[in-house]
């Protein structure tokens, strides 16, 4: 891997020439193998809405999994989402410790108390060698290494072997924890800058320093009291000014009472001002201590933090198993709240799921309503690919990504929506999903949608899961069902036999049954009660003939006039169709064509005029056209206008 240690090394030189000189967070490199994980592209990870889909209101599925405590196991989650295992060993060692904690909750729930308490500690070790730790963090990191040691004791005791195995991993730091707490307020300021960091007794220098900063009135009464006793001048005062700082002050008639060793500062009109070398002594130390005091706990807490660094390696250890622990538990948190099942990870190929739901959807579904849950099986020898049909809005998607989320979340270790479930070890999953355009790289909306394919099929495995949703739409109706078959026939004549989802409204691949061994047609249910249609949601044998487009377009609000109207130039296009329609696609001489459809296109395009009642009676309304021109109204009498009237009338009968 020569180019990706270069790469690796100007990275970390980057950083030390740059903002980040210390690095001694970054103890290992690892590279993420392929074959260790379910591989997922782009373009999966974003139709299937793992981590988000664009938008404000959306849901994910990390949202609806992520029932973790700390952060540490909110960012294991989300790594775990997007590279699920690929390991059998592996993904039953998970399997088997959510299904420790889902029948042991105490000890579940006694644990997750413990590493919420911990905090984030993978956090505050990466700022222990840039120095951006804080003293009520570094006293956070012993307070979390206390927890380990709690943590530690229950894996331990643990009947689970993969939660002794962690627990092992576990170090609580004793030394570094009980050195912190012995030197460390038990409320420490964030900044060290605020002082009272340190406690009592850490440093003698430090403590007589306090000592003066906090008792230097008590000292200077003291010192007052002790020289007037000396002295004999019950007058003498203690004060200070900016000038001279701290002085005695005797009064005139005292004045020969002073001893020799006091210097003279200062002469006023009743008294003269004295200093000492004790009292300037205290002075300097009294006026410096805030400074020193602060100096002192910052040299003190930089040697703490400089010990920390000892112990990075182990920090990040205990954050590592924490939040593995953490993302178990969850699970196991899911599994119960969620009703799901533990599933049976094989090394077979067959995928046989019961009863089995979409994870978010269901989350989200309006009070009272509940999910409508399916079967679903494929397998590389017998059903190998399924052509899902039915209506506009009745679940297709959503079965096809409930398929891929329930594989994705059983590699993970998590237990699944479903009430069972026999899953193969997958090593990659594909989806075809939506439409969407590039406009910024030149690519239109087609174009999209057939790079996404052709990485799929330039990329598949006997182990691979493919789900395409509506190949093809994104061109004219004949070339879309053309390479939407073609694309059929290559997945069933490839000797990986992908399992495959796929899901179209191009109802002439249920023809494709017929011809291919492998592929079956299944459809969505619906019920049709008067004019309207109740979506059933039930997956069932069989293809469809109808999407009910305009049906979906009626519920969207649509002006009555277009749907009707829709409706009409439905009808004469299915008319015309059915005069061409033939069995099979192979025929294409007399497969139905754009040419074939225009005649009712053109028809349908004509303006539907309603028929004039002057049409039908044209002599007769032009005699009346033109009795009615040749009357001069202004000389008309009420008796000629009766009989002009009689005579019209006259007219149509």
């Amino acid at each position: 891997m020569k180019m990706g240690l270069i790469a690796a090394g100007a990275i970390l030189h980057y950083l030390k020439d740059t903002e980040h000189p210390n690095l001694q967070h970054i103890t290992t490199l690892q590279r993420i193998e392929q074959d260790d994980y379910l591989w997922m592209d782009r373009f999966t990870i974003r139709n299937l809405e793992l981590l988000g889909n664009g938008t404000t209101d959306g849901h994910s599925l990390l949202q609806v999994m992520d029932n973790t405590v700390s952060p540490m196991g909110a960012r294991m989650l989300r790594r775990w989402l997007v590279l699920p295992l690929k390991q059998l060993a592996k993904i039953q060692e998970r399997l088997g410790a959510v299904q420790y904690f889902i029948t042991n909750t105490n000890e579940r729930h006694l644990l997750q108390q413990a590493i919420k308490a911990c905090g984030d500690i993978e956090r505050l070790a990466s700022k222990v060698p840039t120095k951006k730790i804080n003293p009520r963090e570094v006293l956070q990191l012993s307070k979390a290494l206390e927890q380990i040691t709690i943590i530690k004791n229950i894996c331990s005791n643990a009947s689970n072997i993969y939660l002794q195995r962690l627990g092992d991993n576990l170090n609580p730091c004793n030394t570094i924890a009980n050195q912190i707490i012995a030197q460390l307020h038990e409320s420490p300021p964030i900044a060290i800058q605020k002082g009272d960091v340190i406690k009592a007794g850490v440093h003698e220098d430090l403590d007589t320093l306090r000592q003066i900063a906090t008792g230097g009135k008590d000292y200077l009464l003291t010192m007052q009291q002790r020289e007037a006793d000396a002295t004999g001048i019950s007058s003498l005062k203690i004060g200070f000014n900016n000038v001279f700082g701290y002085y005695l002050e005797v009064t005139n008639s005292h004045k020969n009472k002073v001893p020799d060793n006091w210097i003279r500062k200062q002469t006023l009109a009743n008294a003269e001002r004295y200093i000492t070398p004790e009292l300037k002594s205290y002075e300097e130390k009294i006026t410096g201590a805030e400074e020193k005091i602060l100096a002192i706990e910052a040299q003190l807490f930089e040697t703490l933090v400089l010990a920390l660094q000892d112990y990075l390696a182990a920090i990040q250890l205990n954050a590592q198993v924490l939040a593995t622990i953490d993302c178990i538990a969850a699970f196991a948190d899911n599994a119960i709240r969620f009703n799901y099942c533990q599933p049976s990870v094989h090394d077979g190929l067959a995928l046989d799921l019961q009863a089995c739901r979409h994870p978010v959807i269901e989350r989200h579904l309006p009070p009272g309503e509940s999910y409508i849950s399916n079967d679903i099986h494929l397998s590389n020898e017998a059903q190998q690919i399924i052509i899902l049909t039915g209506p506009n809005m009745s679940g297709k998607s959503a079965i096809l990504r409930q398929t891929a989320l329930v594989t994705l979340m059983a590699h993970m270790g998590s237990f699944v929506p479903a009430t069972k479930a026999s899953i193969p070890l997958t090593d990659k999953i594909f989806t075809r999903v939506g439409a969407s355009d590039n406009l910024s790289g030149g690519e239109s909306t087609f174009m999209v949608e057939m790079n996404e394919t052709a990485s799929i099929i330039n990329n598949i495995s006997e182990r691979s899961l493919i789900l395409l949703d509506e190949i093809g739409r994104g061109t004219s109706t004949y070339d879309g069902i053309s390479i939407a078959w073609s694309i059929v026939e290559f997945l069933h004549q490839s000797a990986m036999a992908p399992k495959t989802l796929f899901a179209t409204h191009y109802h002439e691949l249920n023809t494709l049954e017929e011809l291919l061994a492998r592929v079956k047609n299944y459809h969505v249910t619906n019920k049709e009660i008067g004019n309207k249609i109740i979506f059933l949601r039930k997956l069932a044998p069989g293809g469809s003939t109808h999407s009910f487009g305009i049906h979906v377009a009626r519920m969207a609000g649509m002006p009555p006039s277009l749907i009707q109207r829709a409706n009409e130039v439905l009808a004469l296009l299915e008319a015309q169709r059915g005069e061409h329609t033939n069995d099979s696609l192979t025929a294409n001489e007399n497969a139905p064509t754009t040419t074939n459809l225009l005649p009712a296109l053109q028809r349908a395009a004509q303006p539907q005029m309603q028929l004039s009642i002057f049409d039908a009676h044209s002599e007769t309304f032009q005699k009346m056209r033109t009795m009615l021109e040749r009357i001069d109204i202004n000389r008309l009498t009420p008796v000629e206008a009766l009989m002009k009237l009689n005579e019209i009338k006259s007219l149509l009968h």
